[in-house]
């Protein structure tokens, strides 16, 4: 069990994060990927990806098992990780003591390869090559599907700014899944060991995280900035999806007419089938058949909750807008 210990302070301090963190989900997918469960949202990336993974792999799941601890360090609070180059250098600068600290923890609970003593001594040449090892396997790993994962996190970021609108941050808070239990003024969730965090006026990041499962992730050490990693929903076909997905036709072009447009104007901040029906006066069936055209060209992904279906334009879609002269987005 997790328990995450606020203090009045700290519900005015949470926040969303702002999209993907490039090396959570490169961690999170190495432990999801040497793991057996989550077959619907998983098994066939986990297919396609496992012939395609660089030899230098091997460096990283010894750091990243499907279960047990893993340093903190491979998910820095701090630094430029605003893209995945500037992330592989805050990983690479990582300080010694660091390095250290983490690599001793983890060496406690399991055995670590030989070569982790050298990047606990904050050797460069290793830390170098371990950078090299992370830039690969997100070129094959996640790479092909860096758009749908983005577009998913976009979609989860607006269901939470609806929780927050409508029931403040406790209903935010108390919105995260079911593996979350909100007890004022505790946040309680499953977890494989149990783990008191307080954030003690800090305030508290919620990463939302398209291969973190099944349970939230935190840092292991509380003394770091708070973070809290939760997963998200998945398409059923988020795979096949990204991988064939059709070409880019520029601006517009032949895709969109009127309604479809104003079905992709309405997608901007969410909204369901219901509610874009009654927006836009027409039937369900046609909104349906207008987001199923918008979703196979990538421009509108959908997220289920609470038994509806709420629809929101991805990265692609907001692009092809401003493109189109509907506005700043």
């Amino acid at each position: 069990m997790l328990r995450v210990h606020f203090t009045a302070h700290d519900l005015a301090r949470v926040r969303v994060a702002p999209g993907p963190d490039y090396l959570w989900e490169i961690s999170n997918s190495i432990q999801t990927l040497q793991r057996q469960d989550g077959v619907r949202e998983f098994g066939e990336w986990r297919r396609w990806v496992r012939p395609r993974l660089p030899d230098s792999s091997r460096l990283l799941a010894p750091l990243l098992p499907p279960r047990g601890d893993s340093p903190d360090f491979l998910t820095p609070t701090h630094g430029d990780r605003a893209t995945l180059q500037s992330a592989v250098d805050t990983l690479v600068r990582t300080p010694r003591p660091r390095l250290h600290a983490d690599l001793a923890r983890v060496a406690a609970a399991r055995r670590l390869p030989g070569w982790t003593r050298t990047l606990a001594g904050g050797d460069a040449d290793t830390l170098r090559e371990l950078g090299r090892a992370v830039r690969a396997y997100h070129g094959e790993a996640l790479a092909p599907f860096w758009r749908r994962i983005h577009a998913h996190v976009d979609a989860d970021r607006v269901v939470r700014v609806r929780s927050l609108l409508d029931g403040g941050t406790e209903g935010l808070l108390e919105g995260l899944g079911p593996r979350f239990r909100w007890r004022p003024p505790v946040l309680e969730a499953d977890y494989p060991v149990d783990h008191q965090l307080h954030l003690e006026g800090r305030g508290l990041v919620l990463q939302p995280s398209f291969f973190c499962w099944p349970t939230p992730i935190t840092l292991a050490d509380g003394g770091l900035p708070p973070v809290l990693v939760y997963p998200i929903g998945h398409a059923a076909d988020w795979t096949r999806a990204a991988r064939h997905a059709p070409p880019d036709d520029g601006p517009l072009g032949p895709l969109l007419g009127h309604t479809r447009a104003a079905v992709l104007r309405a997608t901007r901040t969410g909204a369901s089938t219901v509610e874009l029906a009654r927006l836009l006066a027409v039937t369900h069936p046609a909104v349906s058949q207008h987001v199923k055209v918008l979703r196979a060209a990538g421009l509108v992904t959908t997220v289920r909750r609470a038994g509806r279906s709420l629809h929101v334009a991805t990265a692609e879609g907001r692009a092809l807008l401003r493109g189109g002269g509907h506005g700043p987005l």
